[in-house]
């Protein structure tokens, strides 16, 4: 093991900066794609493909990343997540036309669903105990501060320089994590014994890419959607049915976990229909220049970053759930906030305050929520649950964004828009405090036996 009762070693560093690496560039594209549609003069359909088929990729591929890593060990899938991604990022960066850029943000899509996944599994295999706990806490620090800070650097690259060199950054970075895991990750021996569960992989596949597209697709989303509702159908008898099922269902027999997936699902879509839209009011209703916008977001990212400095002293004092708890009250809070105060306040009274309280929430609520999402899992199904956090971080973001553009699609002008906006997804992260609820509920009830 590389972990021991002092020190973290340098696996935790490898494991967050490939984790980090994706999150960011999955954020970026939000302040690029105006300067990636005027490059390589791309249609507002085309468009939608650069981050829809990214998204289509990465989420329909993420229960398959996540058990390869159980069947044929960590370490040799996680470096092939690696050159998948990287090669992908370096290619993206050299598109030069609309199906070329389409093509590999798919492929990299592919190489991060692979690689998200392992991060946790390999995590969960380095560390045991208090280490893990807090390895598990920079984990879920480092899935927020990836993304707000992808605004925020998105912003600079594309306004400095260029949205391809965004891209570029993926590569040596990718590189550098490779040869260090090759001499210093280790992870649990892979089980020979055990063989991949095509079917099962077929329909996951499948059933989730069928579902990303009828949220994120442009034509036959009916048809897709019961596509998908078949092929998860069918997904979940036969992993009731086989021997080594991809996704095992007792993972969702803890009614911890389950009330932890469900918080995370609906917090993330809070949170990145927040990011999304708010990206595009600065811009209208302010006249913030790219830059600008990624600069606007600082006031999330630098309390965010504090705040996930205090996780762990207030999780060993309050509990994780009750952390989880106050902390999407923030969140809600800070987003009802600017519709409280008006848009007519200016940046600073209506974006910048609620976004300091909205960043406070955002660090203390996803390393928890981490935590309980892999909570009670042993090394044979770690590589499943991992796969099972990251799918619904994935599906809450497509999710969360789709929702709330759709419900809002006709609305004039802007201002009357972005205030609904903020109302819905006020809602949606009124629903993740719900669950969380019911997850602090579930850990009095598992305390008091």
């Amino acid at each position: 093991m590389a972990g021991n009762k002092e020190k973290f070693g340098i696996v935790l560093p490898i494991i967050l900066l490939s984790y980090f690496m994706i999150l960011l560039d999955n954020s970026i594209v939000f302040t690029s794609t105006v300067k990636i549609a005027a490059d390589l003069h791309l249609d507002s359909q085309t468009l939608a493909w650069v981050s829809s088929a990214y998204t289509l990729t990465f989420g329909g591929f993420q229960l398959f990343g996540g058990r390869i890593g159980d069947v044929y060990g960590r370490r040799r899938v996680f470096l092939m997540g690696l050159l998948l991604f990287s090669v992908g990022s370096l290619m993206v960066g050299l598109a030069t036309t609309g199906p070329m850029i389409i093509a590999m943000r798919a492929f990299q899509g592919v190489g991060s669903a692979i690689l998200a996944p392992t991060t946790l599994a390999l995590l969960l295999d380095n560390y045991q105990g208090k280490m893990r706990s807090r390895a598990i806490a920079a984990y879920g620090t480092t899935a927020g501060i990836g993304a707000s800070f992808g605004m925020v650097l998105g912003g600079v690259i594309t306004s400095a320089f260029s949205w391809r060199v965004g891209f570029f950054l993926n590569v040596p970075v990718g590189v550098l994590m490779f040869v260090l895991t090759l001499f210093f990750v280790k992870s649990r021996e892979s089980q020979r014994t055990t063989r991949l569960d095509i079917v099962g992989t077929f329909l996951s596949v499948l059933g989730l890419s069928a579902l990303v597209y009828s949220i994120d697709g442009t034509v036959h989303q009916r048809l897709a959607f019961v596509i998908a509702v078949m092929a998860l159908g069918l997904f979940v008898y036969a992993e009731g049915a086989v021997k080594n099922p991809i996704m095992p269902l007792r993972l969702f027999s803890d009614r911890r976990r389950n009330s932890a997936y469900v918080a995370r699902f609906f917090f993330i879509g809070a949170a990145f229909a927040y990011f999304f839209v708010t990206t595009q009011a600065l811009q209208h209703i302010y006249g913030f220049s790219p830059l600008l916008t990624g600069l606007a977001f600082l006031p999330v990212t630098i309390p965010q970053f504090f705040g996930a400095l205090q996780v762990s002293r207030l999780s060993s004092k309050l509990g994780n759930a009750r952390l989880i708890v106050i902390a999407v009250v923030l969140v809600t809070l800070g987003v009802s906030l600017t519709v409280i105060l008006g848009l007519n306040r200016g940046y600073w009274i209506a974006f910048a305050l609620p976004m300091m309280i909205f960043g406070v929430g955002q660090g203390l609520v996803l390393s928890p929520l981490t935590v309980e999402g892999v909570a009670n899992t042993d090394s044979e199904i770690a590589g499943a649950a991992s796969g099972v956090v990251n799918t619904v971080h994935q599906f809450g973001q497509s999710v969360g964004i789709s929702v709330v553009v759709a419900l809002t699609s006709g609305l004039h002008p802007f201002t009357t828009s972005y205030v609904t906006q903020l109302l819905i997804i006020t809602a949606i992260s009124g629903l993740s405090f719900l669950a969380a609820l019911v997850l602090l509920a579930s850990q009095d009830q598992q305390q008091a036996r």
